[in-house]
């Protein structure tokens, strides 16, 4: 696919903006700008990887996010291809680096823990899961700019991608991962609170402990009708600002990070 016109860009090497957020912008503004249609087959990794001179990791991380974000689809055996819109508008979509990227700052994640546990009444009450269910456990801290915002908290029946592993997670999109096998998500409820944090989220969030923060949690469900995700967030409030915007038929909310 040499004629493809996200081949025709270049990656700035000395950039703070990570390779793979760059890569990002180029597909998206590609996609957005009519450059390459609907329905369109993108580039494969390896002429992605031979165009930008960049390795397959950095490739997926990128396809991974787009995908997430609802822009592209992968599909088995046949590669990746431009979404369509009005597809991508229906469902619920949730990137933490495409939001942060937007921004004009540097997303990146460290993970801080990975296990799978047994499930806990709470969680089987709420997830609607088996008693003998088990749990992917994984605590993150989302960074912008290098310095720690939010630590996060997620819940997922193991069931739905068995073979997940800690490696996988360092280095894909968990999304993407449960995109690829047809967990899409449809609709998420969330609710914010004003808390002050305990000794080990101050620790993890470089601050200390006491101080105000926002409380966030989130319960997604797929297309199927069943709950496949809790997440709970604590997120500096000194350095975010929550913003709705109310207009006939819609409401925009927004995070606004500031330094």
């Amino acid at each position: 696919m040499e004629n493809s016109p996200i081949l025709n860009h270049k990656l700035m090497v000395d950039s703070e903006m990570p390779l793979y957020t760059q890569l990002i912008g180029i597909i998206k503004r590609a996609i957005t700008s009519g450059e390459v249609s609907v329905g369109a087959l993108l580039p494969s990794e390896a002429e992605l990887c031979s165009a930008y001179d960049i390795s397959r990791n950095t490739v997926r991380q990128a396809i991974g996010a787009l995908e997430e974000d609802g822009f592209v689809v992968r599909k088995r055996g046949k590669g990746t291809f431009v979404a369509d819109p009005t597809t991508r508008r229906k469902s619920v979509q949730y990137s933490f680096t495409t939001e942060i990227s937007q921004m004009g700052k540097s997303p990146s994640s460290t993970l801080v823990s990975f296990d799978v546990i047994d499930v806990t009444p709470r969680l089987r009450e709420m997830m609607d899961l088996s008693r003998d269910a088990k749990v992917y456990c994984f605590t993150r801290v989302r960074n912008v700019d290098g310095r720690p915002l939010i630590v996060e908290t997620s819940y997922y029946p193991q069931e739905i991608y068995p073979n997940l592993t800690r490696e996988m997670l360092q280095t894909h999109s968990f999304y993407s991962l449960l995109y690829h096998v047809g967990v899409v998500p449809f609709s998420a409820e969330e609710s914010y609170e004003a808390v002050l944090l305990g000794d080990r989220e101050a620790a993890l969030l470089d601050t200390r402990s006491g101080v105000p923060a926002f409380f966030h949690q989130r319960l997604t469900t797929g297309e199927n009708g069943r709950i496949y995700e809790y997440t709970t967030s604590y997120m500096r409030a000194d350095r975010v600002k929550l913003s709705v915007r109310f207009q006939k038929g819609t409401t925009e909310f927004t995070r606004l990070v500031d330094q």
